[in-house]
């Protein structure tokens, strides 16, 4: 039966064959478990050598732990990476997502790695995944040793207004009449690389998913500045989602154990090439190791 996240029983299988594909990418062997939480039975996808230290890697809105592990190669030597599926985000996800408003994803998330048994992992969290990951550790600081946070929501937002014209309106006339142009139209704002795979994945989520219109809210001030943790702030200059310039400013002012980063020439959805991934390992594994060196 197809649930009120995904429309449709073709339209899951559709996904589901996407999120093969991007596993297909992972050079490396892959385990997929299940994970008994309060809000369901949670798939988390595992690979990398249980012996080093554990990076818990927490993927964007609508897509998959697949796909942010797709994204990781050069950390596979270096970590043991845990990715869950994050509840109504992901074909692999738990049927229902919870509020932005309440301690629902850290609960979650706290019952994963306590169920797991995952003590003080280093987190990168990608976009909704970096909301989630900042509000675990506003919740429970004791159970991370550091935390990456790349082009996240919840430091800053963009404008309503190039929110509408520049994502919403090609979005609504994608949906309405697709094809290539207009696909290309509605992910011109938010790629900074036309990736194939992702580009025609999207086109597919965004049609295969229930509508999910909700924005995750800002922090407050007093939130960030009670935050202890080792953070790495990663903006994007040109994300109209959460402008990378404004970002890195707040994170810097109201982060007390903070790094941050402006990545040039980048939108919210940064490269999918071999050389970003290479720098987005070295940025965030030698934070990690300066970190490490501290203790």
């Amino acid at each position: 039966m197809a649930s009120q996240i995904i429309k449709s029983d073709n339209a899951r299988q559709r996904l589901e064959t996407w999120y093969q594909h991007f596993l297909g990418k992972i050079d490396d062997e892959s385990q997929s478990i299940m994970v008994s939480t309060s809000f369901g039975e949670n798939h988390v996808l595992q690979m990398g050598d249980s012996s080093k230290p554990t990076l818990l890697a927490l993927h964007a809105m609508l897509t998959s732990s697949a796909h942010i592990a797709s994204e990781l190669g050069p950390f596979l030597d270096h970590y043991h990476i845990i990715a869950p599926d994050i509840p109504g985000q992901s074909v692999r996800g738990l049927p229902v997502r919870l509020s932005y408003t309440d301690d629902s994803h850290a609960s979650w998330l706290r019952e994963i790695t306590d169920v797991l048994n995952i003590n003080n992992p280093h987190i990168l969290g990608v976009s909704l995944g970096g909301f989630i990951a900042l509000q675990y550790a506003s919740r429970h600081p004791e159970k991370i040793e550091t935390l990456s946070l790349l082009v996240p929501a919840g430091i800053v937002q963009g404008s309503l207004v190039k929110g509408i014209t520049q994502m919403a309106l090609p979005a609504i006339m994608y949906k309405l009449f697709p094809n290539e142009k207009r696909l290309h139209a509605m992910l011109n704002p938010i790629l900074t690389t036309h990736d194939e795979d992702w580009a025609n994945y999207l086109g597919d989520a965004l049609n295969d998913f229930s509508p999910n219109t909700k924005i995750p809210p800002v922090a407050p001030d007093e939130q960030l500045e009670q935050l202890k943790i080792p953070s790495l702030v990663m903006g994007a200059d040109e994300d109209i989602s959460f402008p990378g310039d404004k970002m890195v400013e707040r994170a810097a002012n109201h982060i007390h154990n903070t790094e941050t980063e402006l990545i040039d020439n980048c939108k919210h959805c940064p490269p999918t090439t071999p050389d970003f991934r290479q720098w987005l390992f070295n940025r965030v594994n030698g934070f990690i190791n300066r970190q490490t060196v501290k203790h």
